[in-house]
């Protein structure tokens, strides 16, 4: 958090998604030029979704609500998109060959479009067609405990 006199910046940050806000919209553009300088991000615009919080920016107000993932709340593609490329995150450390892969699909969580969907499909294809697939090393001598 950075502050200054009635000036605020407040970055939040959780394993590969950062939301910056703050008090000055010049702090805020600022802040991510730093970042984009130092590390490889993409920009997903306004947030309206983070760590299973809907968020909904009117005029007056700002409304935070928890989704149930379970439901679709008018955006079911998108909850669907999150449900299953959350589920390929995980996946991701024990078959690191579709690790690029599923990086590049986590950047689309907010408003993922057709050929990302398609890329998702294409993605669980090939998992399907692989699931005996895992991380292979050389035979070792050892025990077990």
């Amino acid at each position: 958090m950075r502050r200054r006199v009635k000036e605020e910046l407040v970055a939040g940050l959780y394993v590969d998604d950062l939301i910056v806000t703050g008090t000055r919209a010049e702090d805020i553009d600022s802040f991510k030029r730093e970042m984009t300088a130092r590390f490889r991000m993409s920009n997903l615009g306004t947030l309206s979704y983070y760590l299973s919080i809907e968020v909904r920016q009117g005029k007056e107000a700002l409304t935070l609500a928890e989704t149930d993932e379970g439901q679709y709340h008018g955006e079911g593609r998108c909850t669907l998109y999150r449900s299953i490329v959350d589920g390929l995150r995980y996946l991701v450390h024990m078959r690191p060959d579709i690790a690029f892969v599923g990086d590049y699909v986590s950047r689309f969580m907010e408003d993922p479009r057709e050929d990302h969907w398609a890329a998702v499909k294409r993605l669980l294809r090939y998992v399907k067609g692989t699931v005996n697939q895992g991380i292979v090393s050389p035979k070792t001598v050892g025990s077990g405990l």
